[in-house]
């Protein structure tokens, strides 16, 4: 009786077809290790796995993370900050979910991860992968609680697939957890070489060296996490990246007189690989009050150990400190424990040929976007720049190191920094301000998804000009600022958009204006069949004598939208016949499609240039989905030649004559 219901209760249960229960949620491209363990891994419900099972156990230390086959140590070290923040895990794990003791369960959870600016819901099932009845990815250390491999579950379903978390970086997901910023430290020694340089364009990371003394205003609220990437001569079992959190430091007081720093690491492998001083009967306890040392060893839970100040700069490569974040949101910052009340964000993208101008080694530098930041009261402020990460593809990298976070650079990320300049807003040119030397930046170029610039700063208005390291590097990114004062932050408008234009032959360039209106002219992409009520713009090409082949159309289309209320925007051209060209009731859905920009972008600018025969042609600009109200500047750039320059510039004003009368039904 027992098994017939339960087999009816299972019938009952959600099941995530978005996120099936095969290999298609495990395995990427098979690029590592858990490739071995296509075949080997079943899927089963927490009731399958244990009698009782529950989201915490009721002793808050066994439900820190331990890890298991895969190699995501970077996202379980993140995951600490919500077991010592409670409205950091009601905000990820919404609290008041009906559980497997509860007659409301239906076999799916939802979390909340912080994505590109936004929180972003993922529901999953609660079916987790074993191998003979036993979780083979991570897990709590109490046997029946199960908030981490559910957790680990969303989080490969927002990634695509678990195999996508192997390798990461710390700081990625401490933000992806909180929407915070987190830095990363190193705790090598700088050359003094590249000590000189700090103010030279590169794409090499440079990053702060620790001082724990620095972090004394926020010890006991800042997140830190400690990595190494080569096995250190202690940690033997270390691969070539490991990532441990430290879970306190404090100074203790040695027998003669001084003072020793210690700290606390726990292993997510649940175990201890260090020999040093201060494990077991180490060296070290002999050193400070019998009392003290046994309190100490009192607070070691499974996979934890001490270290002193010493080892830890030695035995570590870099750190990872993740800001706090007080229970009404506001950060605070590492640097000085002020909370940073305001705060804003706007997004852009670098779009080769157009916005994308490199580092300022390159003459087009001054081609990328731009912001003013206002500041209007002296205060303390961090401004952040986070680029959108980039999928590796599926062959390329088919044979990378195992658990090591630098395979992430350079196919995922562009190397990119922050520069600033302090401005006379009235008196702002934007060639002789390039030309100054910098107030603040983030100095090298960095394979990094997020870069910090932090600075105290006067009233006034500052540029802020993000860049890639490489000229014509594309990604979309996320301009964020965070301030102890109040602050504006806007785009920097530049000139009506268009294509530059190389030296091969003369080129006519116009503009048009139009909008899409709800119900009117805003009718959506080609997979609609109201798409043939966008608006049109006619143009011809001409024959050209000379005979020139190649590129002779350039057409970009820009939304006059703000960047954090962008459309999917793209455009379509068709060929006109000589019969439908004297027609105004042309329907778009009849004509021959000869080029497009698409896919539909969440961008300001989309741009195509292509070669097109002599002929009659439409532009039919688009957002993806009908009814989406916006104005919008296309430009179209067609190459003409001197003898036939007049009659193009009288076509061109034909053709404005009609972008008022195109937005009608035709």
């Amino acid at each position: 009786l027992r098994s017939v219901m339960y087999m009816e209760m299972v019938t009952a249960l959600f099941v995530d077809l978005d996120f099936p229960t095969d290999d298609r949620a495990l395995f990427a491209d098979g690029s590592t290790p858990i490739a071995r363990l296509r075949g080997e891994i079943t899927w089963r419900r927490p009731q399958e796995i244990c009698q009782s099972p529950v989201l915490f156990p009721e002793n808050i230390s066994l439900g820190y993370a331990k890890q298991g086959l895969l190699g995501d140590c970077w996202f379980l070290c993140a995951c600490t900050v919500l077991l010592k923040n409670k409205h950091l895990l009601n905000k990820v794990i919404p609290p008041d979910q009906p559980q497997w003791s509860d007659s409301r369960f239906r076999g799916s959870f939802q979390f909340c991860f912080w994505q590109q600016g936004h929180w972003t819901n993922v529901t999953i099932d609660d079916c987790l992968p074993c191998i003979n009845s036993t979780l083979c990815f991570s897990r709590c250390h109490s046997p029946t609680a199960f908030w981490v491999a559910l957790l680990e579950k969303a989080y490969a379903k927002l990634h695509g697939s678990y195999e996508k978390l192997w390798a990461g970086q710390v700081s990625e997901a401490l933000v992806d957890l909180t929407g915070g910023l987190a830095e990363r430290w190193s705790l090598g020694v700088f050359g003094s070489e590249e000590e000189q340089k700090t103010e030279l364009d590169s794409d090499q990371v440079r990053r702060r060296r620790l001082d724990l003394n620095l972090l004394n205003s926020v010890k006991d609220d800042c997140t830190l996490s400690c990595s190494t990437h080569s096995s250190p001569g202690g940690a033997s079992e270390l691969g070539q990246y490991h990532a441990l959190n430290v879970m306190e430091w404090l100074g203790v007081s040695t027998v003669s007189g001084g003072e020793v720093r210690l700290l606390r690491i726990r292993n997510p492998w649940g175990r201890c690989f260090w020999g040093g001083d201060w494990t077991g009967s180490g060296a070290g306890w002999s050193s400070i009050d019998p009392v003290c040392a046994m309190d100490l060893k009192a607070r070691i839970a499974e996979g934890e150990f001490w270290f002193d100040e010493t080892e830890f700069m030695s035995q570590f490569d870099d750190v990872t400190i993740g800001y706090p974040i007080s229970e009404d949101g506001h950060l605070k910052s590492i640097y000085t424990g002020n909370v940073l009340t305001h705060r804003h964000q706007l997004s852009g993208r670098w779009i080769k040929s157009h916005s994308a101008g490199g580092s300022r080694n390159n003459s087009s530098y001054g081609n990328n976007p731009k912001f003013w930041l206002k500041v209007f009261e002296k205060g303390e402020v961090l401004v952040s720049l986070l680029q959108h990460r980039k999928w590796r593809s599926t062959e390329k990298h088919a044979q990378m190191p195992l658990e090591d976070s630098n395979i992430t650079k350079h196919q995922h990320y562009q190397a990119i920094a922050l520069h600033m300049w302090k401005v006379e807003k009235k008196r702002f040119n934007l060639s002789r301000m390039l030309n100054k030397p910098l107030y603040a930046s983030t100095h090298c170029h960095a394979y990094e998804r997020e870069v910090i610039l932090h600075k105290e700063l006067e009233p006034g208005y500052y540029l802020l000009i993000p860049s890639t390291y490489q000229q014509g590097a594309e990604a979309r990114f996320l301009i964020r600022v965070f301030s102890s004062s109040p602050t504006s932050l806007s785009v920097l408008k530049s000139p009506a958009p268009s294509l530059p234009l190389t030296t091969d032959g003369e080129w006519e360039t116009s503009y048009f204006r139009g909008a899409w209106v709800e119900g009117s002219t805003a009718g959506g992409s080609r997979n609609f069949l109201s798409h043939w009520q966008n608006p049109c713009f006619p143009f011809s090409v001409c024959d050209d004598p000379a005979g020139t082949s190649g590129v002779n159309v350039r057409i970009t289309l820009h939304q006059n939208r703000p960047e954090n209320d962008l459309h999917p925007i793209g455009f379509h051209i068709y060929k006109v016949s000589q019969t439908q060209r004297g027609s105004d009731l042309v329907n778009v859905l009849e004509l021959d499609l000869v080029a497009s920009c698409i896919p539909h972008c969440y961008t300001q600018d989309v741009s195509l240039e292509c070669s097109l025969p002599p002929g009659s042609y439409t532009i039919v600009p688009s957002t993806y989905q009908p009814d989406c109200t916006g104005n919008f500047t296309l430009s179209l750039a067609r190459r003409v030649h001197r003898k036939v320059v007049k009659s193009q510039e009288r076509l061109g004003r034909a053709i404005q004559e009609v972008s008022h009368i195109s937005v009608m039904r035709r």
